[in-house]
Parts: C-alpha cells; sequence; structure tokens
C-alpha cells in the first residue's frame, strides 16, 4: 500500500499546508516535501479549486480553514495565479509585454519561450507587491531577454531558433 501525491495534496490543504519541491529518489520513487504554509504564500488557481472541494466533502481541519479565510480577507485568494498549462505569450501581462515589444532583441527571445518561461514572466512580474517594484522587475525581465536569456533553461533547439534570428 501506499500513498498517492494526491492523497497526500488533499492531507496536506486540510491542514494548512503546502506542497513543495518534488526530487527523484529512485527509478521508482521520489520525494516530495510538504511545509505549513506561511502568512502572506501565494495561493495556485488550482490548489483553490481543490480546497473548494475538500470544504464541500467537510474535510477541512480548522488550521486549513484559518489559511484559507486569512487568504481571503487579504486578497491572495482571488488573486491566485493560474496554472502553467494555460500560460502563453497572450497570458503575459500587457505592461510586461508592451516593454517587450519595444525591444527588438527582447521581442525575438520572448517569440522562442516556451510555456515554462512565459509562466514564469507572468508568475514574476504578478508577484510584485508595488508598482515600483513591479516596473523594476519588468526593466529587468526585459533586460535578460534582450541579451538572449531565459529564466527557466531552453532545450538546444529553441536555444538556435532564437539565435539565427539575432
Amino acid at each position: 500500500p501506499t500513498v498517492t501525491y494526491g492523497e497526500a495534496l488533499d492531507v496536506a490543504l486540510c491542514w494548512g499546508w503546502i506542497d513543495g519541491l518534488r526530487k527523484a529518489f529512485d527509478a521508482d520513487s521520489f520525494l516530495q516535501r510538504f511545509t505549513p504554509r506561511r502568512a502572506k504564500s501565494v495561493w495556485s488557481q488550482v490548489n483553490r479549486d481543490h480546497v473548494g472541494r475538500l470544504v464541500a466533502a467537510g474535510r477541512m481541519t480548522p488550521h486549513g480553514q484559518a489559511q484559507i479565510d486569512a487568504a481571503k480577507a487579504d486578497g491572495r485568494w482571488d488573486a491566485a495565479y493560474a496554472p502553467m498549462r494555460t500560460a502563453s505569450h497572450d497570458t503575459v501581462p500587457e505592461d510586461l509585454r508592451a516593454a517587450i515589444m519595444k525591444s527588438p532583441r527582447a521581442r525575438r527571445t520572448f517569440a522562442t519561450l516556451s510555456r515554462q518561461n512565459l509562466f514564469a514572466l507572468a508568475f514574476r512580474t504578478t508577484a510584485m507587491k508595488t508598482p515600483e517594484g513591479r516596473a523594476r522587475k519588468i526593466a529587468a525581465l526585459v533586460a535578460m531577454l534582450a541579451r538572449g536569456e531565459t529564466i527557466v533553461p531552453m532545450s538546444a533547439g529553441r536555444v538556435r531558433a532564437a539565435s539565427k534570428k539575432r
């Protein structure tokens, strides 16, 4: 008998905990870290949906419910980020996309980005707490793209395609 990842995640969420890094243990198994949710941690839409199901089933503990109530009170619940599978060039925040379009080099790199990199750009931009911090982050991300760099390493094929367009 074993516990599936989904079962473990459900229990963690019921107690106000969150899943973290997953690391390979051997050819057949992995290690999954679960930790208490920090006071101001962001919520994903996926975990928000899981929690809705768990609340409806009466499985949420008082501590888990307190995490939900705090997130609803301070706006983190409504600001939950979309899953990576929905990331596209169109889901990158408009202010970041506009800044990228002003730089031909950044625009060329942007056109080659994987879904994982598009998600990372959007997440890092929307995670900023102040307009000033967001502006600094956007400038840094555009400069990174203009240098032909990415947050997540790209496959050799994507890197070659990006470098040919320069």
